[in-house]
């Protein structure tokens, strides 16, 4: 009897751990049933604070706090250490009198956080690199997991340097805060809570968009309204997200990019045709969709965050691109690195190594890796020649047709997702030159049968994401004039469609890595 009960307890504490504590390579995702039901917990503790401000912004903390325990584990004391440091060198630098005091402090942001950045994003690549170029024998170890005790609550592996849940985007949230109170732009927040809300507000916690202090501090302080036309958009982008991620990214994840990739080498032509499209559209949808749930759940809670992606690849030119893709990380590097290296104010040279250095960084955030250098580089070169035809072509009085270049830019964009997906130089390379093998008409049948889900939904990607703007407008219209329940109702029917195309295994966000 006694074991029996043992048993029992065993059991129920497995599942219990399963639904409250961190599980590694479980996060809790947008796309996955735990998270919705997270969601709902939320807004049934939510519906009875909403209208006492102080009470309100706590429950949030509090669910966001858990929400990137559950995803990131021990990984929480390094956001809060984030947060704690710059909240009070944030009330350092505006009560410094002394211009060089300011300077010092807002200096000493920059360096801590970049610090903590590289040592869970590059000390992996610069200990093999000493080894490989010295014969050494450096182990890997994460010293700072070594002062978390391993426990099933906290779960702190010592010996690899795993990359925290979503610091690349909460590390240039608070860098943006404490530069923006060094220039002015912002006073700095007085209680902790509050700005621990801003870094660690859930929905954008763990893969952007990057919000800055300028754009949502304020609205912390606002007493929750929502009218029913934001609402409805809330729950519009909401359900557009989750169709782009598991309708559209997952399945073309699953059933053609991670097959061709994995073995370029048996890539036909076709196949390594439809394998760029795919991971164009897969990578878009993946983190478009992300950002459209973030900002639908942002906007039912009150908050409104910025748009993090324009259509992106109706672009003309690179440059147009980078206005219309990942807006907030565009923004920032423009704001925070572009305009400080110089921009364009120390004449054509320079503004073309401005360009080459910010996308080469741009590119190192994604990663400690060479092929984001190479994307990055890619970028930034594409960028300064565009800059330089544009001077030619005033001068020369050129012009190139708008659908010329809006083929050219499409497709280079494509081509440098090759070397951002592949595992290695060699594949993205190898699957470049496949673009170029003759193809062999008799097999198309078979190619179709074979990828028909991954057809099916890549067509469905390149036509949501080509559709006139005023239809995208009149399917947003629709969700902001129908009654509340009717939203549920789509909510629900809407659901069930999606869940059907959901792939076995649960697949993460593509930026959850960064």
């Amino acid at each position: 009897m006694q074991g029996e009960t043992s048993e029992i307890l065993f059991a129920l504490w497995s599942r219990l751990k399963e639904a409250f504590l961190y599980i590694p390579g479980k996060p809790l995702v947008f796309s996955d049933l735990e998270f919705w039901i997270f969601m709902l917990v939320f807004l049934f503790v939510f519906s009875f604070t909403y209208r006492l401000r102080k009470l309100k912004n706590a429950i949030m903390l509090l669910f966001s706090l858990y929400f990137y325990y559950k995803s990131g584990g021990w990984a929480i004391f390094i956001l809060l250490l984030v947060i704690s440091s710059d909240f009070f060198i944030a009330k350092a630098i505006d009560a410094a009198a002394e211009k060089t005091a300011k300077k010092a402090w807002v200096a000493l942001s920059v360096v801590f956080n970049l610090l903590i950045l590289a040592y869970f994003k590059y000390a992996f690549l610069l200990v093999d690199g000493l080894n490989s170029l010295f014969g050494l024998n450096i182990q890997k170890e994460n010293w700072l997991a070594r002062l978390i005790p391993g426990t099933d609550l906290l779960q702190a592996d010592s010996q690899n340097i795993l990359l925290p849940v979503g610091i690349s985007f909460f590390i240039f949230h608070s860098l943006s805060y404490t530069i923006d109170v060094y220039r002015g732009l912002v006073k700095p927040l007085k209680k902790w809570g509050d700005y621990a809300l801003f870094v660690a507000f859930f929905p954008e916690l763990v893969a952007g968009p990057i919000v800055r202090a300028r754009d949502f501090v304020d609205q912390i302080f606002r007493d929750y309204q929502v009218d029913r036309a934001t609402f409805g958009k809330g729950i519009s982008l909401i359900l557009s997200g989750l169709v782009k991620k598991v309708v559209i990214s997952d399945i073309l994840s699953t059933h053609l990019v991670d097959k061709v990739f994995d073995q370029p080498g048996l890539a036909s032509g076709p196949e390594a045709w439809l394998a760029l499209y795919g991971y164009g559209i897969q990578i878009f949808c993946d983190f478009s969709g992300y950002t459209d749930i973030a900002i639908g759940l942002a906007a039912i809670l009150g908050f409104e965050l910025k748009p993090n992606f324009d259509q992106p690849y109706k672009s003309v030119s690179v440059t147009e691109f980078w206005r219309r893709w990942h807006i907030s990380l565009s923004v920032w590097l423009r704001d925070y690195l572009y305009i400080p290296l110089g921009g364009n104010r120390n004449g054509k040279a320079f503004t073309y190594i401005n360009l080459l250095i910010t996308m080469l960084l741009g590119g190192l955030w994604h990663g400690a890796n060479w092929k984001f250098l190479i994307w990055g580089g890619m970028h930034g070169l594409a960028l300064a020649l565009h800059k330089l035809w544009l001077e030619l072509a005033g001068k020369f009085r050129i012009s190139v047709p708008a659908f010329a270049a809006w083929i050219i830019t499409f497709h280079f964009a494509l081509i440098c997702w090759l070397p951002f997906r592949a595992e290695s130089t060699g594949v993205a390379l190898d699957l470049f030159f496949r673009l170029g093998l003759p193809w062999n008409f008799d097999l198309l049948p078979d190619l179709l049968h074979h990828y028909k889900l991954a057809l099916f939904s890549l067509g469905f990607g390149l036509a949501s994401h080509f559709l006139p703007d005023a239809w995208k407008k009149g399917y947003t219209g629709i969700f902001e004039k129908s009654p509340v329940p009717v939203l549920w109702v789509i909510c629900l029917l809407t659901m069930l469609v999606v869940y059907q195309f959901k792939t076995a295994e649960s697949q993460p966000f593509i930026y959850f890595q960064f």
